[in-house]
């Protein structure tokens, strides 16, 4: 089915409406770029497997009925309760609206708005520009020192009975020889239609270490994309993982740029997928400057009708002797109607060089099932314990020791629900 074509238009309405304020410059380049070259559709080959079309229904009926904000007052318990369960130092966007009011300013850790600010933000690509036309505000966040908890960035939305849309855009900057960590937690309830829309940029200084955990838990049936670039400097290292549990269409694309020796990114992610769900998960790793290193690893376990995409992607640039690139994907399938589209690619342009890909598609081994079953346990209890036994390793590498009880819990949570699914 064909899908709908955006509102420019009404996205021009909504757009001339926000404040005039250190933003006005960059929303309207944002907005001509946007109309210019439109959202990407099926016909790109990055986006073959993953079609807009909720987004692009959604933020058209939010445009029509006014393109309001919603209040974020009605989350307030729900933000007490999710910031109490990590213990880090919050900065929240609630229904795209920035609240500062819980972080505690003096860590070494400087944060300044954009809509406070002259320098503008950096547009080039359709959901960037679509953030930056209708964005409120975002955070510049520059930490200086190693700091006693983690920088969290909580990104929680309540949808009301109609259409709603939200714009979150942070960049963060981490000084030479910082070693932080980070926590970013995307979450969301309510019974309306919500499409949330991020853009996270993360630069790490020189010999800087940035332990990095993104966790997405928002409702099922949410629609949510996002964007996280970074950039490491010379003998800068990167520790990241990504844990999606939730929503209903889910885009992550996350670039890593190395350009200069000594860099190494090792960033993993895992994804549990039900009946009706879509997560895309997109990575791109450009390889500039050698000796330089990456390694990925993601997992997904997939039931239902579901469907999954990963696209990894390394690209050793000439004169990037010396590069390891290392890339692995692994699923397992709980049903027969359960999809996943796995690409992996490697573009080398140059000699002295080490990489290496694969990626693997499979069931549960009914050799081990029955083994467990042969020791007293169901077959809901065994296909348990072999899907978190298949998860656990991902689970146990997070990069920040604060989310590792939040996220067990919800893994295993989700894990009890997709195989109940199933089983019934």
């Amino acid at each position: 089915m064909k899908s709908a074509a955006f509102s420019m238009e009404r996205l021009k309405e909504a757009v001339r409406s926000l404040p005039d304020d250190a933003l006005s410059t960059t929303r309207i380049a944002a907005l001509a770029n946007l109309d210019e070259h439109g959202f990407p559709t099926t016909r790109h080959e990055d986006w073959k497997y993953t079609d807009l079309g909720q987004a692009i229904d959604i933020s058209n009926r939010w445009l029509a009925s006014g393109a309001a904000s919603a209040s974020n007052e009605s989350l307030n318990e729900s933000i007490a309760v999710l910031t109490k369960s990590i213990n880090a130092n919050w900065l929240i966007i609630s229904n795209g609206l920035v609240d500062a009011t819980r972080f505690d300013e003096d860590t070494g850790i400087e944060v300044n708005r954009f809509s406070e600010s002259m320098a503008p933000l950096i547009v080039d690509r359709p959901l960037a520009n679509l953030n930056a036309a209708l964005l409120q505000d975002g955070l510049r966040v520059q930490i200086h020192t190693a700091t006693e908890k983690p920088l969290g960035l909580l990104v929680i939305d309540e949808a009301g009975d109609g259409a709603s849309v939200s714009q979150v855009n942070v960049e963060i900057e981490v000084a030479p020889g910082c070693d932080v960590e980070v926590v970013e937690y995307h979450c969301s309830s309510g019974v309306g239609d919500h499409y949330s829309n991020s853009v996270v940029a993360l630069n790490v200084g020189e010999a800087a270490i940035a332990h990095y955990a993104r966790i997405q838990d928002r409702r099922i049936g949410h629609v949510q994309t996002g964007r996280v670039s970074i950039a490491l400097g010379k003998d800068a290292k990167l520790k990241m993982a990504s844990y999606d549990v939730g929503g209903g269409l889910i885009r992550n694309d996350i670039d890593v740029d190395l350009s200069e020796s000594g860099a190494n990114a090792d960033f993993n992610g895992l994804y549990l997928a039900g009946d009706g769900q879509h997560i895309d998960n997109h990575t791109r790793v450009d390889h500039r400057a050698g000796p330089a290193s990456s390694s990925q690893e993601y997992r997904g376990i997939l039931s239902g009708r579901s469907r999954c995409v990963w696209n990894g992607k390394a690209i050793v640039h000439k004169g990037a002797d010396g590069t390891d690139a290392n890339q692995e994907n692994h699923n397992l399938l709980l049903s027969e109607n359960a999809e996943i589209d796995a690409k992996p690619e490697l573009e080398i342009y140059a000699d002295d060089v080490k990489c290496s890909h694969g990626t693997t598609v499979g069931q549960l081994d009914e050799a081990a099932l029955f083994y467990l079953r042969a020791r007293g346990l169901d077959m809901q209890q065994a296909t348990e314990a072999l899907t978190r036994a298949f998860a656990a390793d991902l689970v146990s590498r997070t990069p920040v020791s604060a989310t590792h009880d939040v996220i067990s819990t919800l893994i295993e949570s989700r894990l009890a629900e997709l195989i109940t699914d199933q089983m019934s």
